[in-house]
């Protein structure tokens, strides 16, 4: 394959430790490869001399493929008649929206800088069509993390104690959905809301029939997963979520885990004071978790940014859902997925004059104002659920100018100041931090060894940039983007369609646990045990598996 030169950009390059240095990027059968010995010269070179240049987006959390996202395509008819993608010579036609038609998911993540997607939920039930979907769309490469906090196999071995035999369901059940990590919603608050009971405010409260706390879900899930070497943490979305006073449970959830490795998402959503009677009562108790976050290495977050506008609230936690639709009034769907999970879809509009959401929009800057480790960090907006992945540069000029969060605040209900403490806080983001929360930290903490950065042996993935002061323009329209090594973004033009891989585990599983799998499984499912796992074939060759580290079995 041609040897090809990125010559002369100003790099960052965060895992390497390269800082808007001018650096020559070599690239060679879709890896980065060191500069070549001579005589040998570049078969083609880019020259990037003025130009910044990063390793491609990792976006490790958002919503893009699985029932819900489909039903939610289906939900928001109004969104689709004038958002259109049209066809060109090179690409497929699409529809936009809060929530974009396959095609034009992937076109539009690769045409602002991001090679590798993760959504953040899927009943393992509906793997197979996931599956399905994310071979659609085009371009990025991606992966999804499997639902399991209100599994009844799940549920019923925490409350046995069965801790050998849950270790080994949790590895059968990632390998037969072909999943990336665990995710545990509103763990045993779905299961209970299902069953007709109240909303999960204490995680130390008994789920009723199991009789397990979503604490003990938690933590043993959390101690599971770091068993098994699964490259990617425990990803929890907390109980509570979206309620004033819900901060007290999500401090909760972290002390949990003290010790334990473990990654909250959408931490904004969990962030909040006041009374869970008194919607407008709502405040920021950022300061409070963040302390916690930056004293405790084990965690990692992403924020699931609130950005003002029209979107689609979307979620595994099925309460959540009812309760958005009777706070709205909007139209809402909900669904039950047998014995694994639930799902709740509204329509929502983010409006700068409603404290809850101004209060909501103040939440995610501090987190990512006041955290002390970007590597620590994912910048996100629980995409569409706080908005959408192409909202991404505005939230970016945020982070890097104090004069654009003070002109966004000037437009907020004057109360805002008096429920959080954005307005005293000065922080602007580097370019190497923003390279950090977008790319080499979501890498790094997915575990994936060979995405976001730009050292021998990893993937091609680059993405070149204008120098602007715009940074909300510098981030929205890249000069080029890479994957693999082939230019497929050429001044905001896709230039190449092709489909990228599914990144999956294979956690070595116990050949002895499956029969007392099957055994249950034939006895409650509505599916055939045979029937239910994904087999390799049905990815096609575009499929790779992420290696798992040693075990650490107790």
């Amino acid at each position: 394959m041609a040897l090809l030169c990125i010559r002369n950009g100003t790099v960052y390059d965060p895992i390497n430790g390269v800082n808007g240095q001018s650096r020559d990027i070599w690239i060679e059968d879709g890896k980065i490869v060191p500069p070549p010995e001579p005589p040998r010269r570049p078969d083609r070179v880019y020259d990037a001399s003025g130009y910044i240049v990063m390793p491609a987006g990792v976006d490790l959390h958002a919503h893009i493929a699985g029932p819900k996202v489909n039903v939610a395509r289906k939900l928001r008819p109004e969104e689709k008649r004038h958002a259109v993608l049209p066809r060109t010579a090179v690409t497929r036609s699409g529809t936009l929206g809060s929530v974009p038609s396959t095609f034009a998911t992937g076109y539009k993540y690769a045409a602002l800088g991001y090679a590798t997607v993760f959504d953040a939920a899927i009943p393992p039930l509906s793997a197979r069509h996931a599956h399905e979907e994310l071979h659609d769309t085009p371009i990025i490469d991606k992966g999804f993390y499997v639902l399991m906090g209100n599994n009844h196999f799940v549920l019923e071995r925490i409350r046995d104690r069965n801790w050998a035999l849950l270790r080994a369901f949790v590895a059968w059940l990632l390998d037969a959905a072909k999943g990336y990590a665990v995710k545990l919603v509103n763990p045993g608050g779905v299961e209970e809301w299902k069953q007709g009971g109240p909303t999960i405010t204490d995680i130390n409260q008994p789920i009723d029939y199991f009789e397990v706390t979503p604490a003990e879900i938690i933590q043993r899930m959390a101690l599971t997963v770091q068993e098994l070497g699964l490259p990617h943490p425990v990803h929890i979305h907390c109980n509570n979520l979206g309620i004033p006073g819900n901060a007290t449970t999500t401090l909760a959830t972290m002390r949990v885990l003290d010790g334990i490795r473990a990654h909250l998402t959408h931490i904004q959503f969990h962030s909040y004071g006041g009374s869970p009677d008194d919607p407008a009562s709502i405040g920021s108790r950022v300061p409070e978790l963040v302390s916690y976050v930056n004293e405790h290495t084990n965690l990692s977050i992403d924020v699931g940014q609130v950005l003002f506008g029209d979107t689609t609230s979307m979620t595994g936690d099925s309460p959540l859902g009812h309760y958005l639709h009777r706070v709205t009034g909007r139209k809402w769907f909900s669904g039950d997925v047998e014995l694994e999970s639930g799902c709740g879809i509204v329509p929502i509009r983010y409006r700068p004059r409603s404290l809850v959401h101004a209060v909501q929009w103040a939440c995610g800057l501090e987190w990512f104002l006041l955290a002390d480790d970007p590597w620590r960090v994912v910048l996100s907006t629980d995409h569409p659920n706080g908005g959408s992945f192409l909202a991404y540069p505005q939230l970016i000029k945020y982070l890097m100018s104090e004069n654009a969060r003070r002109e966004a605040l000037q437009r907020l209900p004057d109360r805002v100041r008096e429920r959080t403490i954005l307005h005293e806080l000065d922080r602007e983001y580097s370019l190497y931090e923003i390279a950090i929360i977008t790319r080499a930290a979501p890498a790094r903490i997915a575990g994936l060894e060979h995405k976001g950065h730009l050292g021998p042996g990893a993937d091609a993935d680059i993405v070149v940039y204008r120098r602007d002061d715009d940074y909300e323009r510098m981030f929205s329209f890249p000069r080029w983007v890479f994957r693999k090594g082939e230019l497929i973004v050429d001044d905001g033009e896709i230039r190449r369609d092709f489909c990228g891989d599914t990144l999956y585990v294979q956690p070595p599983t116990d050949p002895a646990a499956i029969e007392p799998i099957r055994q249950w499984f034939e006895e409650h499912y509505t599916v055939q045990f045979a029937n239910y796992p994904v087999h390799p074939e049905y990815l096609g060759e575009h499929a790779r598996s992420v290696r798992c580290r040693r075990p650490e079995q107790s």
